[in-house]
């Protein structure tokens, strides 16, 4: 299972931290990406850490801006956003996948989402 939080309303320029927990059958072993979803368009990749956290793989419209992390003794996986712009507003997803898939979104688990609204 993975449990998503940390959105909501912010302004432009501001900063959130996305957290997502796992448990049951993901393991430190999964390595988990962040996807974004606006309403009207396609699920969008966004971040990925390898099961290490040796490993990141950004967007390139939030590099620089972004940061993705894991914390292998808490089972969670962050997602630190700053400078924060409209574009970036979103239902924002967690995913587990046992085996690297970068950028694509054949992963194995999905959270349920965490809305994030950036105002200009």
């Amino acid at each position: 299972q993975l449990q998503a939080s940390g959105g909501g309303l912010v302004q432009a320029g501001g900063s959130l931290r996305l957290s997502c927990a796992f448990s049951g059958g993901i393991s430190s072993s999964y390595h988990m990406g962040w996807f974004r979803q606006a309403p009207g368009t396609e699920r969008d990749f966004v971040a990925v850490i390898n099961w290490r956290g040796g490993s990141t793989l950004y967007a390139s419209s939030v590099k620089g801006r972004f940061t993705i992390s894991r914390d292998a003794a808490k089972n969670t996986v962050s997602l630190q956003m700053n400078s924060l712009k409209p574009e970036d507003t979103a239902v924002y997803y967690c995913a587990a996948a046992l085996t690297f898939r970068g950028t694509s979104t054949n992963y194995d688990y999905w959270g349920q989402g965490t809305l994030v609204t950036v105002s200009s």
